[in-house]
């Protein structure tokens, strides 16, 4: 895959949740484009696998550092094995909490869950590595979801606080040249998000909802975040960019 842009130097990206689903689809994008990848996550397996998966279909540019991103402590140590300079830094870690339980403590767990997968897996690791990005070109992009935007329980609460949070960032990185922006998903095929429930029949259901006639891939969210962190997109922060293929039309 070529580079989408002539001339550029290569570049060093981080790209959280980047073992598996979007996130992965994320790295191979960057690693294809001739970039260097860390990719970060809980699971060392996982990571270890794709990495040297994604590494030996692209010249042996991706890396893995195993780090659970809502744990102060872990992100602190992670900081050492981090590089010193980030040039595009991609927030994909997240997930659903599916806690069991009725009654408070049942809404609680969730809830905190909820919270603590998806805010502060993006919000510690950013705000831990803000002085690393580079000035006048670097780049933060978020991957949040469609429930953000049209409510999702917990989980599209916590998405939507990631919305705010980017507001913030992008005023307060934009003198530097950094641009932070958002990409919002609606249904995407071919990860472990839903599980068993995103059958045939479901799959049919969601496409209907779309103006394409299809659900998402991760490939298509993928080319969304490469487009954000290119230096052509140098004069967009503080945005929210659909993909979803029209099932729910932006404003």
């Amino acid at each position: 895959m070529a580079r989408p842009w002539d001339g550029a130097a290569v570049r060093t990206v981080v790209v959280t949740g980047g073992g598996t689903g979007i996130g992965r689809s994320v790295a191979e994008r960057f690693a294809a484009a001739g970039d260097e990848v860390v990719i970060v996550g809980r699971r060392e397996e996982v990571l270890r696998d794709a990495a040297a998966e994604l590494g030996a279909r692209n010249g042996g540019r991706v890396s893995a550092l195993a780090c659970d991103l809502a744990d102060p402590d872990q992100v602190q140590a992670a900081l050492e094995r981090l590089p010193a300079r980030i040039d595009v830094l991609v927030n994909s870690a997240g997930s659903r909490e599916l806690a069991p339980g009725a009654g408070p403590h049942g809404v609680l767990a969730r809830w905190r869950g909820d919270f603590e997968r998806n805010v502060l897996t993006a919000v510690l690791l950013t705000e831990s590595v803000r002085d690393r990005l580079a000035p006048d070109g670097g780049r933060v992009v978020t991957v949040t979801s469609l429930a953000a935007l049209r409510g999702g329980g917990s989980y599209g609460a916590a998405k939507a606080a990631l919305h705010a949070w980017n507001h913030s960032l992008a005023a307060q990185l934009g003198p530097q040249g950094v641009t932070c922006n958002i990409v919002a998903p609606g249904t995407v095929a071919g990860t472990g998000f839903f599980g068993a429930r995103l059958d045939e029949a479901e799959l049919t259901r969601r496409a209907g909802r779309t103006l394409v006639g299809r659900v998402g891939r991760p490939s298509d969210v993928a080319a969304a975040v490469v487009f954000l962190a290119s230096p052509d997109a140098g004069f967009i922060t503080g945005e929210i960019l659909q993909c979803n293929g029209g099932e729910l039309l932006g404003r």
